[in-house]
């Protein structure tokens, strides 16, 4: 190979004493006009004969000893490098957006897709349009350079973009990743990285303008559920890409629809990574204590602080549909109830219109659709504005649908075919495409209509006619005039095909092609979906105003209205509740049944049952005890509380061995043999009581609250049959005032200690449970904003109750209510003693036990006082329940156990203990 005389010889010669280089093929020298064109080519994705793609290296690489005869190897390496670079990152993200697409995509791993196809597309009609430039001139590699720096920057960003959303061995089919997942690993990354790319310098709005056209598109199929949820009720979902989907297995009339019909989705998978995923499901046992519901919920970072929000707000919907209509009222009112906020327009399309004003000119929408503390609809909140300029505005005045119908002077309906041909015609897309054709053609209107052309044209029969009706001249056949119908189906007739021309005007007319005409804009892919795809074409143009901050954006433009309609389906619910479906009222059954509010309702029932437990007698029949509640119900005066007598259902339940065998102290040492046949004071607790609560209420007092209100019925309980059988065992005290002893006067003494404990812990449960409780219940539901917010107003109610009543689950409540429940065990005691000595007991043995049992009756007594008197007052003292003061007032009432120092009250002295031990062993 000779080696020739150039000046890159003679230059090499002098670094490299004269060794000769071999110089490069006459084929591998090009001009720089077909460089420059070959870089356009392999920008736009194609190879051309300088530059092909590499399948194994996976990038383009420009022809081996490829040369320019004014640069040398170094420099055009370095000059070509860049874009070879920009071309292998789209070439790359187009690949990448090839193998999703051939996946059938969930909607918003899709629509990821078709953004970034759509802004590849732009950045690769940069070069197409740079590539026209360049003919019939001569251009440079240094100039081109220099005008496809925005192309550049943007090609190796949106690499990082795609790789940053989509994990590679996702992508490559090695993992499994359910759609929820997905959608919200897409969303939270473009969240993050928009968050990153607002705080953008001058000249580098491409990359804030390119993220929000890919955040916008991705975030549209979410939004489109979240519009059928929040607006319809309708969870539609079928890629289950929401962060709660449908328990199948709960109706919505039964008790546990609104815990479980719709639950809140949580992950299965680990963090996905860019470069690599792990995925590995995550057992329950294994949560760890700072991982709460919310941080395992799947859901996108912007929407977890409402997440529950919107799943009641569906809910209460479908509660609304559901239920039927009882009143005339409230049918005029079902459609206004579930109304869509913004009549006219689609959460995404209000999303859409909002972010161009807040972008565009830092406008705020939500100003002119919430006007005086109410959302109105998008033709109000236009009039009387002064935005006509404002691009905003034009979108919107765009994309509200016409009427289609117009009243005429004579009140006939009169189709108007302006408004059609103006507007957006979803149900026939040619009129959409042919709108300008449409409209710069109005003579040819009549022509082109059905009515005009419908009936066939008159036939020229009239010689056919006359020949054969023998002379006569009669009129031609002209179906017009109705030829064969008479009156009434002509006009039958004509009516239809003026709804047919309503339906589908100008049938006859075919678009024209138009090359590159977004299908969007003409086919009704979403609602309305020319206004939202105007805006993305829009945000792929325009200059931002102002970059705000992702949170901003989703604060303005979709939360707002989102919280808004939640709030507007929370007081519809509400109102549906406290009116319509009686909620307080039903409550108040609740309250007179269970807290023993109607004593007249359950009087009869009680007295039976308690001279059942206080004869022995076998009380286990559920029909026995179900037919004498009935009676005591019909019996009453407050029966008519109840829908009907059989609405409320008593039933026995079987009790805890450990629990009867300590129901009572006083067996063992009973003076009575019949004394072992005498039930404890827990034995009510065996009883049951069932109230069937009217649907949809039970959602609020399900068979869980139900249960607490047993509960706290059954504390109820023990307090009045203490209160009985005190009230009893007085009664044969008195029987007794004709003779006075000392043992006598003592058992008095017990017996006015225990009913003054029982009547003040009987009134301060009244007070507090009965009457001041449900006031901070009426207090708490006229406050509530939503179903849950009344379910969780009834809790506390509960829970108040519960801890008023000391049966809480708690061990300081627990030790309270044993002490309790000791001292009302030992009524139980005394009656068994007054019983025993009224019944005869002259036996001397027999009283000096009964005698006995009365001192171990107060001992024990003043002991849990003691008890009560210093854990209330230690509890008051800290401030933790300020209740209990009303309590620790009426059991020491006047200091007689305790002084205002929290000192207690000390026994007698020695020798009057003595002079009473002694006085006590006097016959009585």
């Amino acid at each position: 190979m000779e080696a020739p005389k150039s000046l890159i010889d003679k230059i090499n010669a002098e670094f490299t004493t004269s060794l000769h280089f071999a110089s490069p093929l006459p084929s591998s020298r090009t001009t720089e006009f077909d460089l420059v064109r070959g870089v356009l080519q392999i920008l736009q994705g194609f190879s051309s004969s300088l530059f092909y793609w590499d399948r194994i290296r996976q990038r383009y690489r420009p022809k081996d000893g490829l040369y320019v005869t004014h640069l040398s190897q170094t420099s055009l390496s370095m000059v070509l490098d860049q874009f070879v670079c920009s071309a292998t990152c789209l070439k790359l993200v187009e690949i990448t957006v090839g193998k999703m697409q051939e996946r059938s995509p969930p909607p918003t791993l899709r629509a990821f897709a078709q953004s970034v196809s759509a802004w590849l597309a732009k950045l690769r009609d940069i070069a197409s349009k740079e590539e026209v430039k360049i003919t019939g001139t001569t251009p440079t590699i240094l100039g081109l350079a220099s005008s496809l720096t925005s192309l550049c920057s943007g090609a190796e960003y949106l690499l990082q973009i795609v790789h940053g959303a989509i994990p590679k061995d996702y992508i490559e089919g090695g993992t499994r990743v359910s759609s929820a997942e997905m959608a919200v690993h897409i969303l939270n990354r473009l969240y993050e990285k928009l968050n990153d790319a607002c705080l953008v310098q001058g000249g580098e709005e491409d990359s804030y303008r390119m993220l929000l056209y890919i955040f916008v598109g991705c975030l549209l199929p979410y939004i489109e559920v979240l519009d059928s949820w929040i607006f319809e009720g309708i969870l539609d979902d079928p890629f289950e890409e929401m962060f709660f989907y449908a328990n199948k297995a709960i109706a919505i009339d039964e008790a546990e629809f609104w815990e479980k019909s719709y639950l809140l989705r949580s992950t299965q998978h680990k963090k996905l990574n860019m470069a690599h995923v792990t995925l590995k499901k995550i057992p329950v046992s294994s949560k760890t204590k700072g991982q709460n519901e919310r941080d395992l919920m799947v859901c996108p970072l912007f929407l977890k602080d409402i997440a529950k929000e919107i799943i009641s707000a569906g809910k209460s919907l479908q509660l609304i549909q559901h239920v039927p209509i009882t009143s005339s009222s409230a049918l005029v009112s079902r459609h206004d109830d579930t109304k869509r906020c913004m009549t006219q327009l689609s959460l995404s399309e209000i999303f859409c219109l909002s972010l161009t004003a807040l972008i565009g000119h830092s406008d705020h929408m939500s100003q002119f659709f919430w006007q005086n503390d109410k959302i109105v609809s998008a033709s109000e909140s236009c009039v009387g504005t002064s935005c006509s300029e404002k691009i905003w505005y034009k979108f919107l005045v765009d994309g509200l649908p016409a009427k289609r119908e117009c009243v005429n002077v004579n009140g006939e309906n009169e189709i108007s075919l302006e408004p059609i041909v103006s507007s957006f015609c979803p149900e026939n897309p040619t009129i959409t495409v042919c709108q300008k054709l449409l409209q710069a053609n109005t003579g040819e209107w009549n022509t082109l209509n059905l009515s005009n052309n419908y009936i066939l044209p008159p036939l020229n029969d009239e010689e056919l006619r006359k020949a054969i009706f023998d002379g006569t001249t009669p009129n031609g056949t002209n179906y017009a005039s109705g030829f064969p119908f008479g009156d009434s189906e002509i006009v039958h007739s004509r009516h239809s095909i003026k709804v047919v021309e309503a339906l589908f005007p100008f049938p006859t007319v075919l678009p024209s092609f138009k090359e590159d005409l977004l299908i969007s804009e003409l086919l009704p892919f979403q609602k309305n979906s020319t206004l939202v795809s105007k805006v993305l074409s829009w945000i792929q143009t325009v200059e931002p105003k102002s970059t705000p901050l992702p949170v901003v954006i989703l604060r303005e433009c979709l939360t707002f209205y989102i919280k808004k309609q939640v709030d507007n389906i929370g007081s519809q619910i509400l109102s549906k509740l406290l009116r319509d479906w009686k909620l307080m009222d039903e409550l108040g059954v609740l309250r007179d049944v269970y807290l023993l509010g109607s004593g007249d309702l359950l009087q009869h029932f009680l007295v039976v049952v308690f001279k059942k437990l206080d004869k022995g007698e076998s009380w286990d029949d559920d029909f026995e005890l179900n037919t004498v509640l009935q009676e005591s119900i019909r019996n009453s005066a407050d029966g008519t509380l109840l829908s009907s007598p059989d609405s409320l259902v008593v039933s026995l339940t079987k009790m805890d061995v450990q629990q009867t065998s300590t129901s009572s102290s006083f067996v063992a040492s009973s003076p009575r043999k019949a004394r072992a046949q005498t039930s404890g004071i827990n034995d009510l607790d065996s009883l049951k009581f069932t109230y069937k609560v009217s649907w949809p209420l039970e959602l609020i007092a399900n068979a869980e609250a139900l249960n607490k209100y047993n509960q706290v019925m059954n504390f109820l309980l023990r307090v009045k049959r203490a209160k009985f059988v005190l009230d009893k065992a007085r009664r044969w005290m008195w029987k007794e005032r004709g003779t006075t002893t000392v043992n006598r006067k003592h058992r008095w003494l017990v017996e006015q200690k225990l009913l003054h404990f029982v009547d003040a812990f009987h009134q301060y449960v009244m007070d507090r449970v009965y009457h001041s409780a449900w006031s901070e219940l009426c207090e708490g539901m006229a406050a509530a904003g939503s179903l849950d917010e009344v379910i969780q107003v009834h809790e506390a109610y509960l829970l108040s109750i519960q801890r008023q009543c000391f049966v809480v689950p708690d061990k300081l409540w627990a030790l309270i209510a044993s002490r309790i429940n000791s001292i009302l065990g030992l009524a139980l005691d005394l009656y068994s003693v007054q019983q025993t000595l009224s019944s005869g007991g002259t036996v001397a043995a027999i009283k000096a036990r009964c005698h006995k049992e009365v001192d171990r009756i107060d001992k024990q007594f003043d002991d849990c006082m003691a008890f009560l008197l210093r854990v209330l007052s230690f509890k008051l003292n800290v401030g933790q329940f300020p209740h209990l003061a009303d309590l620790v007032t009426r059991i020491n009432y006047n200091n007689f156990y305790m002084s205002d120092t929290g000192n207690l009250i000390t026994a007698p002295p020695a020798s009057d203990s003595v002079k009473f031990k002694l006085a006590k062993t006097v016959s009585v």
